[in-house]
């Protein structure tokens, strides 16, 4: 039977992991917006797209270039934990 121990511990592990993963997209969105946001208060642009657009491709560039890392990750979190969680039986 599955301990409540083990559960919670599992499930910390596994949302550090989705931090661990999330954080590169999510700094790059930090970046990217506030430097579009000083751009447009300095210059007085509010346009829409402006603030979409180059986001959008620099989070998919980085999570392009991040996929191999992410999925190291997440290899990782199933063979050292719920890989031997499935195998002992629980």
């Amino acid at each position: 039977m599955l301990s409540e121990g083990i559960f919670y511990d599992t499930l910390r592990q596994a949302l550090w992991t989705s931090v661990i993963m999330s954080t590169p997209i999510l700094l790059v969105a930090l970046v990217v917006g506030l430097a579009i946001g000083l751009f447009q208060a300095l210059t007085s642009v509010q346009e829409m797209t402006l603030t979409f657009v180059p986001k959008v491709t620099a989070i998919v560039i980085v999570f392009w270039m991040t996929m191999g890392f992410m999925t190291q990750s997440l290899v990782a979190f199933f063979e050292g934990h719920i890989v031997p969680l499935i195998a002992g039986g629980l």
